[in-house]
């Protein structure tokens, strides 16, 4: 199983959203400026053709960043990628762990009792949200149909609530920019995952460093040191 960095910086992919860039170009500078994780998710897409991005981000993380696949189990496989990201409604964490093996396994939560449910049933780590009002569709991509609730911003009462209640570690999503990372931080995320602060920002390297930079600051200050979990 790859490990998981602490404290983690999450990029969620949306090609619709790089300013006319081609999407790896946005995903390698965010690498360089940092990022712990890449999350392909691009839900419009057939099976196919997200194989092929998740091959292309493949090489541009391989032993830079982890690489994580929303809710597509088989494309994380074929392209030996880290791991995958559950969506709430999705594959069972048992189930993805008979297939998966040592993959590691993220859960979308958007409350406590279900991210306990989630980390009992074994997931490595928690995607929780929405944290804060966002205008990215993807970034609240715990509005399914069987959970239009979940959309409504849940604040960093959900982010500390979790960090209480379970042992790993919990990702903070929605709305999140340089402006209130360190606020998530400091809720006990263990890190954050960003669509817009990364991928509408004019250059992706040193948005994804200030993020780090924050990020590590908040880490530090909170008392916890920076670690690799299995």
């Amino acid at each position: 199983m790859a490990p998981l960095p602490r404290p983690a910086l999450c990029l969620v992919t949306d090609r619709s959203l790089c300013r006319g860039r081609e999407l790896e170009q946005v995903v390698e500078a965010a690498v360089e400026g940092g990022c712990d994780m890449v999350q392909l998710r691009e839900k419009d897409l057939p099976a196919g053709e997200l194989l092929g991005i998740a091959l292309m981000l493949r090489s541009i993380t391989d032993g830079r960043s982890l690489l994580i696949v929303n809710g597509r189990l088989d494309v994380a496989l074929a392209a030996e990628a880290d791991g995958v990201q559950l969506p709430e409604d999705g594959l069972a964490v048992g189930a993805a762990r008979r297939v998966g093996g040592r993959v590691l396994i993220g859960r979308s939560v958007h409350d406590v009792w279900g991210g306990a449910v989630a980390a009992s049933a074994g997931a490595d780590f928690l995607v929780a949200g929405s944290v804060f009002n966002t205008q990215s569709h993807p970034e609240a991509m715990f509005a399914t149909t069987s959970h239009p609730e979940a959309a409504t911003p849940k604040g960093l009462g959900l982010i500390s609530g979790l960090a209480e209640s379970v042992s790993v570690p919990v990702i903070g999503i929605g709305g999140i920019d340089g402006r209130n990372v360190e606020a998530v931080m400091r809720a006990g995320a263990a890190g954050v995952a960003v669509i817009r602060a990364i991928t509408e920002s004019q250059n992706p390297e040193v948005a994804a460093r200030e993020l780090k930079r924050r990020m590590a600051r908040a880490w530090e200050r909170s008392g916890r040191r920076s670690e690799v979990t299995a």
